[in-house]
């Protein structure tokens, strides 16, 4: 059974950082992509950031380039979302999402695609 956990959200001025960590337990010896996606009160999740298991391919939601970057480990099975100028837009719930196995260069942009969940973790962004 694939648990997803995410940790790091809390409350922040605007232009601060956050650095989100995301770990996924029970996988065993297989490539997958993960991702973050978001959901604001009163909006559809959206995608924001996914990065395939090799590391080498990463894809960024066009309101958070430059901002954000995507990294993992995937000896401790960990995703991490550094998050930078933080604006007061990007406050919502924050979910993090494993697929199956997949090539290990495959990233997985579509929130349909993706096959476990975690519960989410709250970021707050004061103007």
């Amino acid at each position: 059974q694939v648990q997803v956990v995410e940790s790091g959200g809390g409350l922040v001025q605007a232009g601060g950082s956050l650095r989100l960590s995301c770990a996924a337990s029970g996988r065993t010896g297989s490539s997958y992509s993960m991702g973050w996606f978001r959901q604001a009160p009163g909006k559809e999740r959206e995608f924001v950031s996914a990065i395939s298991w090799s590391g080498g391919r990463t894809w960024y939601a066009d309101s958070v380039k430059g901002r954000f970057t995507i990294s993992r480990d995937n000896a401790k099975n960990t995703v991490y979302l550094q998050m930078n100028s933080l604006k007061p837009e990007d406050t919502a719930v924050y979910y993090c999402a494993t697929t199956r196995p997949i090539p290990a260069t495959i990233v997985i942009v579509t929130p349909g695609s993706y096959d476990y969940w975690g519960r989410g973790t709250q970021v707050t962004v004061s103007s």
